[in-house]
């Protein structure tokens, strides 16, 4: 068993030359038992594959193991055997679609001597009652590629990332600085279409029809691997993302949805599935302060979890919910957002953003403090108006 494990370990080390560092590469992986998770096609198994191939063992003392290979009898049993021959260092891949996990994982962290790293789904939550692993895994998660990594990677050029508060700052100086680097316009436009996930340098003319492919495979495999959900429910969550598609952007009508999708008055299934959405980065559920993270209170927005979603399953994007969507997606890595009493967003509880065109004005927010008008379409801006683009070097 661990000869067939090792050779195809052996095959993807010479498969994977990665030579680009995401933002989450600077990890601190040395804890006993560490956990990644995030959606399906942002460059997790990359990470893994090469952060073992470049660590300084010897190639029979760490091992790569997908959890769904069918050879594989159980976690626990192929760790021990690792064990046996000196291993020190395990990564599992696909850990959701390995059932009860959490004990084998429980099992290996209390019994061997071994470093666990263990990958999956960013639906997936540890399931405590289960096994008791809050205390002993670190959790991870990571998100797919800013606005800064994708003209890194496309220009083959380093450039720096900036803090919330410099950006608010000193945003005319920074952006200066940095479009003296490269083309904006044609790179932002690129990015928003097809620059969220790694695989869009592999084949670009084909990359919005993976993308429809990858998610698919979220909804129709990982999802059902993780969450109690019938067949025939799996249309529903399709339904379900076509009519946050329409959305301008999509502030739910909780009946009007139910409705639609002719769930009669089934509300407790419909939440439920938006929150399945939502954990697998497909949706972005937004709430107000006050309602906490309650699945069973109703979002106040609803938007799909990045830009390239609304190219790949949206038959028309709405340029202003586009914008939206981009300056969360770039929020959101490290920081707090809700839903604004006024203004579009309210992030760490403190700084107010309207997002628009170029020709955005402040009425909304004209005489709030911490407010600031986030513009499209512009390259360097002035006083409290920032260009969107800008927030794309946040990670």
């Amino acid at each position: 068993m661990l000869n067939e494990l090792k050779e195809y370990q052996r095959q993807l080390f010479k498969k994977v030359n990665n030579t680009y560092n995401r933002y989450f590469y600077s990890l601190n992986l040395d804890k006993k038992l560490v956990g990644i998770v995030g959606a399906r096609g942002i460059g997790k198994t990359t990470f893994l594959i090469h952060y073992l191939k470049n660590l300084d063992l010897p190639f029979s003392k760490k091992l790569y193991i997908s959890a769904d290979i069918i050879t594989i009898p159980s976690l626990y049993e192929v760790a021990v055997a690792f064990s046996k021959e000196e291993g020190e260092v395990l990564i599992i891949d696909e850990i959701h679609k390995y059932k009860n996990f959490e004990y084998e994982l429980k099992k290996i962290y209390d019994i061997l001597d071994l470093k666990v790293i263990f990958c999956g789904s960013s639906a997936l939550k540890i399931d405590n009652a289960k096994a008791d692993l809050s205390r002993r895994a670190i959790i991870y998660e990571v998100e797919g590629m800013s606005f800064r990594e994708f003209v890194e990677m496309s220009k083959d050029i380093n450039l720096p990332t900036y803090k919330l508060e410099d950006i608010l700052k000193n945003h005319e100086d920074i952006a200066y600085e940095l479009l003296e680097k490269f083309n904006l316009t044609l790179l932002f436009r690129e990015y928003l279409k097809s620059g969220y996930y790694p695989f869009c340098f592999e084949d670009k003319d084909d990359y919005l029809i993976k993308l429809n492919e990858t998610i698919n495979t979220v909804i129709e495999v990982d999802i059902p691997s993780i969450f109690p959900i019938e067949y025939d429910s799996i249309q529903n969550l399709k339904k379900l993302i076509r009519l946050i598609c329409e959305s301008v952007p999509y502030t739910p009508n909780m009946k009007e949805l139910m409705g639609k999708m002719d769930m009669k008055d089934n509300y407790k299934s419909l939440y439920r599935f938006l929150e399945y959405l939502n954990r697998a980065k497909i949706l972005y559920l937004l709430r107000a302060k006050t309602k906490g993270d309650n699945i069973f209170s109703k979002p106040d927005k609803i938007y799909l979890n990045n830009t390239n979603l609304h190219h790949s399953y949206c038959n028309t994007q709405t340029i202003g919910t586009v914008r939206e969507v981009f300056f969360a997606s770039m929020l959101k890595v490290s920081h707090n957002i809700q839903v604004a009493k006024q203004g579009d967003f309210l992030v760490n509880e403190k700084y107010i953003f309207e997002i628009g065109g170029k020709n955005k004005r402040f009425n909304q927010i004209k005489d709030l403090p911490n407010s600031y008008v986030v513009a499209d379409d512009i390259e360097i801006g002035f006083g409290n108006k920032i260009p969107l683009w800008l927030f794309g070097f946040l990670y």
